[in-house]
């Protein structure tokens, strides 16, 4: 398991680091969320790595969604969602529906197009970014440009500037044309833009909307969706919401929505607490697994149990990498030489 050593929370980084099991083996990576993912990359087209694995009859996959068996378990959910909005009858069939969903590695709101593609309606689908808006411009220009500065947010599982699952979007959008794909692929690797021609901006355009929200306005999202329906966002999905509203201020479109949460509350509890709670209820609590307490106590929502005394844990793992030591690593890991 990598992670990024600067781009997770502190109980995200709990998770990994008093993860059990004696063939679980995690190791911290320098710099932030792109770093590691290149760096996961660069494992996987190193011939050299792949025959010395080989040669010890192991073969490496990936569970992120560098996989694309990661994207099948998300089709599924939104399969799943409209089966529910039949059965709840706020939908007939084949009314077509939007989606929202809150990314920077463009991988679940693919998953969203590919169910499309299987037959789910959809009218939609609303990308919703944080303050490293690179998807934004791109849906609003069909210009994608890394080059730009880095945002450290309160929803850091979207602070990315390289989205990996949008080359397999554009795949789709070109009717498979790989060669032209890899060309601007190579563009964004050379020289960290490409721009795509016209003809694929109008049909990437007939199909997603997209903005982004600042860190002020997913405080606002969350502290309004409680008071308002008594439900507790975390921080990547109140960007969803946010979003959500500035698209139906923008268009008009009250079609019905599914607003994808993609995680726990409770894994970014000091901004959700932060942002529902009055500052004195916080104002003494010595560490973050506290606040979590708090916001549980205050809130009356189980804290899940996947991240219920995680302080209490073990730290059975320590190890930190550079980007470019992450192959040795793995076979450090190995035992290989």
């Amino acid at each position: 398991v990598f992670f990024p050593r600067d781009g997770v929370s502190e109980v995200q980084k709990r998770q990994m680091i008093t993860q059990e099991g004696s063939n679980v083996y995690v190791s911290a990576v320098e710099g932030n969320f792109d770093d590691a993912q290149n760096g996961v990359k660069n494992i996987f087209a190193s011939s050299d790595l792949i025959e010395r694995l080989s040669a010890q009859n192991i073969k490496m996959s990936s569970a992120n969604s560098i996989n694309w068996g990661r994207l099948l378990p998300q089709i599924i959910y939104y399969v799943s969602a409209y089966i529910d909005l039949m059965a709840q009858n706020q939908v007939s069939y084949g009314e077509p529906i939007n989606i929202v969903v809150p990314t920077g590695n463009f991988g679940n709101i693919l998953a969203a197009y590919y169910a499309g593609l299987m037959g789910v309606p959809i009218n939609k689908l609303i990308c919703a970014s944080n303050a490293n808006n690179v998807l934004t411009e791109f849906l609003h220009t069909g210009i994608y440009n890394r080059n730009r500065h880095f945002y450290k947010t309160m929803s850091p599982s979207m602070d990315i500037l390289i989205s990996s699952n949008l080359e397999r979007l554009l795949y789709e959008l070109t009717g498979h044309d790989a060669a032209l794909v890899s060309g601007w692929m190579g563009e964004l690797k050379d020289k960290g833009v490409y721009e795509i021609n016209e003809p694929i901006f109008a049909r990437l355009k007939q199909k997603f909307w997209a903005d982004y929200g600042t860190d002020e306005e997913t405080v606002a999202a969350i502290r309004s969706t409680w008071e308002k329906n008594h439900y507790l966002l975390d921080t990547h999905t109140a960007v969803a919401v946010n979003v959500y509203e500035k698209y139906v201020a923008a268009t008009g479109d009250n079609s019905k929505t599914i607003i994808a949460s993609t995680a726990s509350p409770f894994k970014f509890g000091q901004s959700v607490a932060a942002a529902v709670l009055k500052p004195d209820k916080i104002a003494g609590a010595k560490d973050e697994f506290e606040i979590l307490e708090i916001l549980s106590a205050e809130t009356g929502i189980s804290i899940p149990a996947g991240i219920k005394d995680l302080d209490k844990r073990p730290v059975r793992h320590t190890t930190v990498c550079s980007r470019e030591s992450m192959g040795q690593t793995v076979l450090g890991f190995l035992e290989i030489k």
